[in-house]
Parts: C-alpha cells; sequence; structure tokens
C-alpha cells in the first residue's frame, strides 16, 4: 500500500519487541512538531498496519497509547483525529491556578519549571558543555563483566533493609579511593552512597534547614542546582563573594548555618582555595558551628603540583561534610555519589535516606565496588587524566592565540574564558549554537551581585586537534 504520511517512518525489523514503541514515538513527535496538524484523520488501524506491515494490535496499542496521554481524541464512528494542543494545554491550565501559581502546590513548586532537555549528542559539531566526560574512553567492557557478575550475586542477597547508608563493600572502597586519591581521612563507616552528589545535596538541605530561619551561605558565582536544592528547603540563601583565593570569608554573614564551597576547583571560574583562606573557614564554621558543605565534584583531575589537602582532612572540629560523585570520572549515567559526614550527621542523613528511596540501585553499587577494589577506576582516572591535560592545554593555547584569558585553574573538566568587555552572553551563546558550537556563559551561575563576565568551557567532549577551530568560531563573534 502507499505511505500513508508525508513523513518517513523508522521502524525496527519484524520480530524486535521495540516496534511499538518506536511507531508510538514518532507519531507523538509529529504531533508535537506540526507534521501532524491538529484535527488531521489518523488512519484507520487497519489501513496503518497494512501499510507499515504491522500488525493491526500494534497500531491499535500505539494508538491507544496517544488517545490516553490526549495526543490524539477519538470520535464516536469517524476515526482517530490529532488533538488540538493548544485547546488541551489551556484546559490543563484553567482550574485553580492563579496568577503566581496552583495554591495547592507549596510556594516554592508554584513556579517550578521541568528541567530543559539536553540536545542530543552530536547535535554540535564543538561541544563545550561542563562536567561531561569522554565516555568513548571508558572501559565498558570491564563494566559488562563486572556488572554481570553483581547481577548474579542479587538473588544470593537477604533483604536490604538498614542499608539506606550504602552497600558495605561500596562504603569500603569509597573510603580507600579517596583516602588514597585525596587524603579524605575517614573509614567505611564514615561514608554515605547517594544517587549521584544532587540527592546529597537534597538530603543535606533537608536535615540542616529549618524553613524560613536556617541562613546558607554559597559562593557567587556558583553551582545552581544546589542552591534550588536549599532554596526548595526553605533555607533563606546569601551570596558570597568569590576572589583568585576562592570564598571571600569576611564576607560571610555571622548568621549563616551552612556553607557551601568547592574549594578544589571553584565552580565555575576554577580557581582552587588557597590555604590561608581554608584555615579561616573552618574557623569560622568552628565558631559559629557552622556546617560546610564540601563539593569535590571533579577533584580527580588534577594537572598542577601536589593538591592542597581537602577541607575534611584538615576539620578538626566535625564541621565538614564532603561531597562526591563518579559521574565526572566515569560516566554521568551511572548516578552514584556519596558524602563523608562527620558522626553527629550520619543518622539523620540515613534516615532521610531511607524516606526518599530506601537504597541506591545494588547491582550497580556492587558493581563499582569491585571497579575500584580491582584497581580499574585508578587505571582510567590516570588515564583520562592525561588525554584531559592535553586538551586543556591545547584551550589554553587557543584562547591565547584568538585573544581570550583564562581564569587561573589546575584541576576539573572545564575553564572559564574572561570577556574583553562586557556582553550580553545569551545572544552570544545562540550566535555560538548557530555555527555549531555549544557554550555557556557565567553570568547564568550568579544570583548576587557578582558579575562574572566570561564563558565556561568544559573540554570533556572536545579531542585537542580539534580545539583551535572551535575556540575560532567563539572569537569571530566578539567584537574587535
Amino acid at each position: 500500500m502507499e505511505h500513508p504520511f508525508e513523513f518517513p517512518l523508522e521502524l525496527p525489523a519484524k520480530g524486535s519487541r521495540q516496534r511499538l514503541a518506536a511507531l508510538h514515538t514518532q507519531l507523538r513527535a509529529a504531533i508535537l512538531d506540526g507534521r501532524l496538524k491538529a484535527g488531521l484523520r489518523l488512519p484507520a488501524t487497519r489501513e496503518l498496519a497494512l501499510a507499515l506491515k504491522l500488525s493491526r494490535n500494534t497500531v491499535v496499542a500505539a494508538y491507544d497509547l496517544l488517545l490516553s496521554e490526549g495526543y490524539v481524541v477519538a470520535r464516536r464512528g469517524a476515526g482517530n483525529y490529532v488533538a488540538d494542543l493548544m485547546e488541551r494545554r489551556a484546559r490543563t491550565h484553567v482550574a485553580g491556578t492563579e496568577e503566581g501559581g496552583d495554591r495547592r502546590l507549596a510556594p516554592y513548586w508554584r513556579e517550578a519549571r521541568p528541567p530543559v532537555p539536553s540536545p542530543p549528542p552530536g547535535a554540535f559539531a564543538h561541544d563545550f558543555r561542563l562536567g561531561v566526560p569522554d565516555t568513548r574512553q571508558f572501559p565498558f567492557e570491564v563494566w559488562r563483566r563486572l556488572s554481570a557478575r553483581a547481577l548474579r550475586d542479587v538473588s544470593r542477597l537477604p533483604s536490604m533493609s538498614g542499608q539506606s547508608r550504602g552497600r558495605p563493600i561500596l562504603r569500603e572502597a569509597i573510603a580507600q579511593h579517596v583516602s588514597f586519591a585525596r587524603a579524605v581521612a575517614c573509614d567505611p563507616d564514615d561514608v554515605m552512597v547517594t544517587s549521584g552528589a544532587q540527592q546529597a545535596f537534597d538530603l543535606l538541605a533537608r536535615v540542616l534547614v529549618t524553613p524560613g530561619k536556617t541562613v546558607v551561605a554559597m559562593e557567587d558565582p556558583g553551582y545552581t542546582p544546589l542552591r534550588a536544592a536549599f532554596a526548595a528547603a526553605g533555607a533563606r540563601l546569601v551570596p558570597v563573594a568569590v576572589d583568585d583565593e576562592g570564598i571571600v570569608v569576611e564576607r560571610i554573614p555571622v548568621e549563616a548555618r551552612v556553607i557551601y564551597v568547592t574549594p578544589s576547583h571553584q565552580f565555575p571560574l576554577g580557581m582552587s582555595m588557597s590555604p590561608r583562606r581554608r584555615a579561616e573557614l573552618l574557623a569560622f564554621a568552628a565558631a559559629r558551628r557552622a556546617t560546610v558543605i564540601e563539593d569535590d565534584y571533579d577533584g580527580e583531575f588534577r594537572y598542577g603540583g601536589r593538591p592542597l589537602d581537602a577541607l575534611q582532612t584538615l576539620d578538626r572540629e566535625g564541621s565538614v561534610c564532603y561531597v562526591g560523585t563518579f559521574s565526572k570520572c566515569l560516566f554521568p549515567a551511572l548516578r552514584i555519589g556519596y558524602l563523608v559526614a562527620p558522626p553527629w550527621l550520619l543518622p539523620a542523613l540515613a534516615a532521610a535516606k531511607e524516606l526518599a528511596d530506601w537504597h541506591c540501585d545494588v547491582p550497580a553499587q556492587d558493581t563499582l565496588a569491585a571497579f575500584i577494589a580491582e584497581g580499574h577506576l585508578a587505571r582510567h582516572v590516570r588515564r583520562m587524566r592525561k588525554i584531559y591535560a592535553e586538551r586543556r592545554e591545547a584551550l589554553l593555547d587557543a584562547l591565547a592565540r584568538h585573544g581570550l584569558e583564562a581564569w587561573p585553574s589546575d584541576a576539573g573538566l572545564h575553564l572559564s574564558a574572561k570577556l574583553p568587555r562586557k556582553l550580553r552572553t545569551d545572544v552570544l551563546v545562540e550566535q555560538a549554537a548557530a555555527r555549531g558550537v555549544r557554550i555557556e556563559g557565567l553570568d547564568g551561575y550568579t544570583f548576587g551581585r557578582a558579575s562574572a563576565n566570561g564563558l565556561a568551557l568544559g573540554y570533556g567532549l572536545i579531542e585537542a586537534a580539534r580545539m583551535d577551530e572551535a575556540v575560532r568560531h567563539i572569537a569571530r563573534l566578539l567584537p574587535r
């Protein structure tokens, strides 16, 4: 039969279990982007099944899914029609939605919006996205072997009750890893496993914040997702400026009871906190009984001399909670993070974790534990450190060649570049995207009086040989 649509439908081979999902996804996408207009009558299920060489049951199931989601409406005796999405949105917006959000929601969530999905891989010729490692270099074959072993062992595991802090074998592996790699003084009892660093921040916000009262001091510019977690918990957020030595301790308000810092590699500017500032911050926290959240998000990748001791290592008062993640050094989809907390904080965190999700993915935890214990993590980090160091040098050379200056940085997966004059970075970002270059403006990470006039450039996804070409596209957009 003649193809019923003016656009192609790409379906898996016969016998695949993904044919229904593929048909549903592509029809929905065609409705959303307007290729299937509102009011259009869809082909009869039998007709479409014959044209696409599918079973009629598959087409019926796809239509039923679209009906249940509101993308299609059925008219008795007349068939199925593409729904008017504008009308559908209007209907969902009517009841109980005054200006400022629906009153049934808690105040913070009335203005909440779902996150904008990231562009698919390959959408940009040059992708300077922050915090994304090069997964092409990851030893997935080793991971598959260890994962298969972990899955075989799952059937013999007892109940996971009481393991909200994480699998003992992984907590032991993490303790050894951070003791060796970052000189963090801890044992397995001090470690909690989380679903990425973001869950660690969410749990800390739950147990440390009294809504409307607790003052949280944050670096400005700083990490936006942590700011959102503490704002959602009802904290009073106070931006604190940073300079070449890190957070300016003398500007932290005396009433602050939580202080968030990225001392190893300030996010997003990149400098390390000086020893003097580290001592000042710990003294402030001890005197005020404040909790310091130390986010060491990509501390494994260091390119200068000997790394400075972590705040947690220097802490003698139980003031510091150290947060880390494996998403930056392994692969983002892993979603395993951890925190090293003082004894007074761990019971509350464990109780909050129990309420949130009981425990993290058990096979993934056991796989990661074996990956660390057998030395694969250390080998992978050593290998990637050389690759990223080469890309970092190429980026620094390209920035200098095209008249741009980088903020000093000895670690991590990104650099920040200063712009020669005050520009609207949102316009610059759009112009760069039109040239196939993905960049981010630093102004998206400020929330106080800080004025970070520059760009954040991740080098996890761009090879050294292509760095100059990528920076040249950016430089051409700047005023001479």
